[in-house]
């Protein structure tokens, strides 16, 4: 209070408090002396607060999704459960519907209070309380967030820039417990320096793995606290909240993103996400911002060349590839593509489950429709129905294998409804059985011949024969040993025979019997 204090007393009280600020963090900080009695000082401790303020503002965050660090959670008579804290992103209003996380549920929100005074609505900064409905104390914890519903995510590991401060007891060499403070959460669990020991004063990349979640965005700060005994040691800004553990090249690839901008970030978190590719929504979460914020700038770094978009498929979101992926992806197709058919050179294509399978593993083959069309428009491939080719390709005989399998066919055909068996065939014509197998898939691919369920080969002559006499005669229901009868067969060719006519619709199974399709039973 100036007014109790003489000219030299201030000035000795100006030098005293210099002097312990010295030391501190604080050192050469403004001293500015005010009485609270007569108003002296007042105004320029007002301006200078100010400017400080003005000088060191960050963004408000009133563009981001409502989040509401809970500081305290009581019953009030009457009115049911509040929440207070300050608001640290967008807006809350009146009826809106909000999360608890992490732990807890679904909440709306039936009253706004700033300050005591009744609102309709909070707005970023603002110090709020809130009643709500639909929630009990024994979901409300102190540290927990009001949310907007799956705009954040909890997370229990977490990449960031730590300081250590200068008085801080000893260096971090390895993993060491501490206290986590991140707005009102208070959570052991461990830091672990990513890129070598980090001395008191330095600064350095760090993990935290926590004993619980909490929620957390990119460019959240935080404090870290030695537990025992009790003391400050430093603290810093979360990179990412949904880290994932790296070593080597890795971890150095990985600091760029980390330690860049939002683009740089989102350029990791793309190209961690591999070939399945990554969607919007998790980014946002990450960091804690609109899905719109994030897909502008998805849509400029894809006019960079730096990612690619895959569009929405079958009621999932577009994904966005990292181009090294897409490469990796083309590469293989060309590759698998290639070595089936050097080892099966009739084949007509390569099917296209089998494609999927071998050129989209994992997760990635859930995508196959967009990754095959794509793949396709870069005319890496050819898709033809249920079978994947390579352009321009073509299945052709050699003159040798052109006359195997005319010598196959007559074979066939002279066996009418009971030709030979293949490794029979092949052991009359001299004939080596991978050569022998490709020719008869390539006679059976063009119609030719005939596959019937249990692998058994006949002719399409035979079989056209087979269909015409049945459509021609009298027969309008059968049994089987009338079919076997009829046409000489054996039960192992009259089965297989009928179950193939069944298939492409001559004959329809009813019971025991068999129906010519197109005759009514009288």
């Amino acid at each position: 209070k100036t007014d109790l204090v003489t000219g030299d007393l201030l000035e000795l009280a100006r030098l005293e408090v210099e002097e312990l600020l010295a030391e501190s963090p604080f050192a050469g900080a403004q001293v500015l002396a005010a009485s609270s009695v007569s108003g002296d000082g007042i105004a320029e401790l007002e301006a200078a607060l100010l400017d400080l303020a003005t000088r060191h503002a960050t963004e408000g965050g009133a563009d981001r999704p409502a989040r509401l660090p809970i500081d305290r959670a009581f019953h009030l008579k009457g009115l049911g459960v509040v929440v207070t804290g300050t608001l640290a992103g967008g807006a809350i209003q009146v009826g809106d519907e909000l999360d608890i996380q992490p732990g807890g549920g679904p909440v709306r929100v039936r009253g706004v209070q700033v300050h005591g005074a009744s609102r309709q609505s909070a707005e970023s900064g603002e110090r709020t309380a809130l009643q709500l409905g639909g929630a009990t104390l024994d979901q409300l914890d102190r540290g927990q967030q009001l949310v907007r519903r799956d705009a954040f995510a909890a997370t229990t590991t977490l990449a960031a820039r730590c300081r250590l401060l200068a008085d801080a007891p000893k260096p971090i060499r390895g993993s060491t417990p501490v206290r986590l403070h991140l707005y009102s959460a208070e959570v052991v669990g461990r830091l672990r320096p990513l890129e070598g020991p980090i001395e008191p004063g330095e600064e350095g990349l760090v993990e935290l793995r926590l004993a619980r979640p909490v929620v957390a965005v990119r460019g959240d700060r935080y404090v870290v606290r030695r537990p025992s005994p009790p003391a400050t040691i430093g603290g810093g800004e979360i990179l990412d909240p949904q880290w994932r553990r790296r070593r080597g090249a890795a971890l150095a690839e990985a600091r760029a993103g980390l330690e860049g901008g939002s683009d740089a970030a989102l350029l990791l978190w793309i190209g961690e996400a591999g070939e399945p590719g990554a969607t919007v929504s998790p980014m946002a979460r990450r960091l804690g911002v609109e899905r719109a914020e994030v897909e502008s700038s998805l849509e400029k770094l894809a006019d960079a060349g730096r990612v690619l978009r895959l569009p929405a498929a079958h009621g999932q979101e577009s994904r966005w590839l990292d181009p090294k992926a897409w490469q990796r992806i083309a590469r293989r197709a060309q590759d698998e593509l290639a070595g089936y058919f050097r080892r099966d050179r009739l084949a007509r294509g390569m099917p296209k489950a089998e494609a999927v399978r071998r050129i989209l593993p994992g997760p990635a083959g859930q995508l196959a429709t967009i990754y095959l069309a794509r793949l396709a428009a870069e005319k890496i491939l050819v898709v033809d129905s249920e079978m994947v080719n390579l352009p321009g390709r073509s299945a052709e005989l050699t003159g040798q294998e052109s006359q195997l399998s005319q010598r196959i066919l007559k074979a066939f055909e002279e066996g009418g409804l009971t030709p030979p068996a293949p490794a029979e065939l092949g052991r009359r014509l001299g004939a080596k059985p991978q050569i022998l197998e490709g020719v008869i898939r390539y006679l059976v691919e063009r119609r030719r011949l005939v596959r019937l369920p249990g692998e058994l080969i006949i002719s399409s002559a035979a079989i056209e024969r087979v269909k015409e006499d049945l459509r021609g005669s009298d027969l309008e229901r059968f049994k089987v040993p009338a079919f076997k009868e009829r046409y000489g067969l054996s039960r192992k060719w009259a089965i297989p025979i009928l179950e193939h006519l069944d298939s492409v619709g001559v004959t329809r199974r009813l019971g025991d019997e068999r129906q010519v399709v197109g005759r009514s039973s009288s």
